[in-house]
């Protein structure tokens, strides 16, 4: 690690994002801190793993159809992967759901702003925690993301492979705005954008980095095309066979139907429905 001037760091992310930083549409910050919260825990499961660009026309037109935690919840899970399609990933779709239904029956419909009650919450680990909290309540919380590994292997470890996470937690502490955070993060996140465009990915050099398998050909892919198909209506095993075309069909069937994604019926299989 090479020694950075803490104050200058700061300010060149400052400085970014006062005249880059994005305008996105989970960033406009609602009065009702509810709904708020809301749209921070759906945009934070969206982007796992979703590129921005692809996340904005479906979170607006989620919340078009979806604009309250209660309409998530009591919707048919058939309903709720129909607008999620496209993100990939379906399962977050259930998880979103489950997350909703948990914060109306069990959280009086306010999304928890503490961390290990929000992990409690399936597909919640401790970053997406932290980072809803920090998002929808502006409390100060430490978690990284790529982004911001990016931003502090740039600026830290120039030269270094293999940097923990471990490594940069006592960075983000020292650096971290706590009269604003959440301001803070979104200038992390963007700033981070900005080196990935301009000088590479500088967290292919974590000691966390995996590099994500093709989606083409993978059971990602057929995943995806089965939610598809059964969006339109219900499918016989040799429909689906005939529209998938692979042998690991009747593995990925059995999968999704375990994870409660589909159904399995005399017919055939088909999204599930309240």
């Amino acid at each position: 690690m090479i020694q950075v001037d803490i104050d200058s760091f700061r300010q060149t992310v400052w400085d970014y994002y006062g005249q880059h930083g994005r305008d996105l549409p989970w960033r406009i910050i609602n009065d009702n801190k509810q709904l708020f919260a809301y749209h921070v825990l759906l945009s934070e499961f969206m982007l796992q793993q979703t590129q921005v660009n692809r996340v904005i026309p479906k979170y607006q037109a989620w919340l078009e159809r979806f604009p309250t935690i209660t309409d998530v919840a009591t919707a048919d899970l058939a309903e709720v992967l129909t607008y999620w399609n496209g993100l990939g990933y379906n399962r977050r779709a259930r998880y979103v759901q489950n997350a909703c239904q948990a914060v109306i029956t069990d959280y009086a419909g306010q999304v928890p702003d503490d961390i290990v009650v929000l992990q409690k919450l399936q597909g919640i680990g401790h970053n997406t925690a932290a980072a809803i909290i920090t998002y929808a309540y502006n409390r100060s919380e430490v978690f990284i993301e790529t982004n911001i590994r990016t931003v502090f292997i740039y600026h830290f470890f120039p030269d270094q492979d293999k940097v923990s996470d471990n490594e940069l937690v006592p960075l983000l502490e020292q650096t971290l705005d706590k009269e604003d955070p959440r301001q803070w993060y979104w200038a992390l996140m963007d700033y981070g954008s900005y080196l990935k465009k301009e000088h590479g990915n500088a967290s292919v050099r974590s000691k966390h980095h995996t590099k994500q398998s093709s989606f083409v050909g993978s059971k990602r892919q057929i995943r995806g095309q089965v939610i598809k198909y059964l969006i339109a209506g219900e499918k016989t095993s040799e429909e689906l066979a005939e529209l998938c075309c692979d042998d690991r069909l009747p593995g990925i069937l059995e999968d999704l139907v375990g994870e409660q994604l589909i159904l399995k019926t005399g017919v055939g299989y088909r999204l599930p429905t309240a």
